[in-house]
């Protein structure tokens, strides 16, 4: 327990918060600017498997933001290059890197057997997805999403509470609103995914209060935050894979 003492003498975490994170299975569904942080991190604090899921290969202007990865990676599968990194951070963790894009074909067999989805892709074609399986199967999705200076974090599914859809109900609009490229402050995603990683510990542990049926927001050029209410509305639960 030596490696884990510092979160394990926490009041209300302590070595039975450690042992459930041994025992718990997260999805990671991007391993790019959110995805550097949020596997970082789950894998620091000692979660028993964390399940890759990108279809992306490194390239050079990743490197401002997403962590994990080196120059001389560049051209590489970012799952594959992921999985390395982190096995040397902590080699009791189990890391499964699946080279593909999450869609249609995979999403139910990726999310079926594991505890908690989390959320670092950058589009909402996906993030409905995820939204919708995880409804079906009854999942945890721990969203996190980045653009310019500002990101926003939010816990959907919870106790079958507000979902995805209950924030954003017009799926059509938001999809064809999305620019292709937008750009991102590079410490932005590591404050967001660190929040992230932080939503799936308590969720594991039971140590603290989710971020379930709200949306917290930040503003990095001002540090200015605000977290709004997300009513659950039943009629978006109806949606499902």
């Amino acid at each position: 327990m030596e490696r884990y003492s510092r979160q394990t003498m926490l009041d209300g975490f302590g070595e039975e918060g450690q042992r459930k994170m041994a025992q718990a299975s997260v999805l990671l569904v991007g391993v790019g600017g959110l995805g550097s942080a949020v596997s970082t991190y789950l894998t620091a604090a000692g979660i028993g498997k964390l399940r890759l899921v990108d279809s992306d290969t490194v390239s050079l202007h990743n490197l401002q933001r997403q962590v994990l990865y080196r120059e001389n990676q560049v051209g590489n599968s970012k799952a594959a290059e992921a999985a390395k990194q982190l096995r040397l951070l902590n080699s009791t963790v189990e890391i499964e890197a699946v080279d593909a894009y999450f869609c249609d074909d995979n999403a139910v067999s990726l999310v079926k057997d594991v505890d908690i989805v989390v959320d670092a892709t950058d589009n909402f074609k996906s993030r409905y997805l995820i939204n919708d399986v995880c409804i079906g199967l009854d999942k945890v999705f721990v969203y996190g999403a980045i653009s310019e200076f500002s990101g926003q974090l939010a816990v959907f599914n919870y106790k079958k509470g507000a979902t995805y859809r209950c924030l954003f109900p017009d799926e059509q609009k938001l999809i064809h609103s999305q620019k292709q490229v937008v750009g991102v402050l590079g410490v932005l995603p590591a404050v967001i995914g660190s929040l992230q990683a932080n939503e799936v510990i308590k969720l594991i542990t039971h140590c603290g209060e989710i971020l379930a049926d709200k949306l917290f927001c930040i503003n990095l050029q001002n540090n200015q935050t605000h977290t709004v209410s997300i009513p659950p509305l039943p009629e978006n639960r109806g949606r499902k894979i």
